[in-house]
């Protein structure tokens, strides 16, 4: 079966992109606990960049099957690809993924992925601000411990909406609000 690439963004409506998210249907790595570790040779580089052995991953498929397979250990903060029956380790060197784009559908923000996934910020996939206030790093909670930096233009439509919506640099989705502004 051939990828189908989902529409852009400011195309979709609310309920297209809730249809979008729920039919992703993505292995359940949080439940398998494998004995087996070893290293990967990979790493994903901060500009959303995979890499193995050094060599950069040119297929898309091949990208968003990994990515399928990503947990990050709450522990230690260590990544890895997952299987039942093994585990192996990734470099990260920022996030997991990069948020490319920005949607704003009603009371939610929806985030297209370097992936092409789609996910919604709100309670379950929260928004963070790490940095500098004059140079913050957004971060969307994805899934099993796993984040994407939103990249620099898709930060600018973010903080467009926070200034069209309350003169503040606040943002609200699904009922949760998030501050764009890093804790010092």
């Amino acid at each position: 079966m051939a990828y189908e690439i989902p529409p852009d963004l400011a195309g979709m409506s609310l309920l297209e992109i809730a249809e979008a998210v729920s039919a992703r249907k993505l292995p359940p790595v949080d439940s398998w606990k494998p004995d087996s570790t070893s290293d990967s040779n990979m790493r994903i580089a901060a500009d959303g960049t995979w890499y193995h052995d050094g060599s950069p991953i040119t297929r898309p498929a091949m990208v968003r099957s990994f990515a399928s397979l990503l947990w990050r250990d709450p522990a230690d903060g260590q990544h890895y690809l997952v299987t039942p029956h093994y585990r192996q380790t990734i470099e990260v060197e920022d996030a997991a993924f990069i948020a490319v784009d920005l949607s704003v559908q009603d009371d939610a923000l929806a985030f297209r992925l370097n992936t092409d996934e789609i996910v919604v910020a709100g309670p379950d996939n929260p928004l963070r601000a790490e940095g500098d206030p004059d140079v913050p790093a957004i971060y969307l909670a994805v899934r099993h411990g796993c984040e994407a930096r939103v990249d620099r233009s898709t930060w600018l439509q973010l903080a467009q909406h926070a200034l069209d919506q309350a003169d503040s640099m606040t943002v609200s989705s699904q009922g949760e609000t998030f501050s764009l502004v890093p804790r010092l």
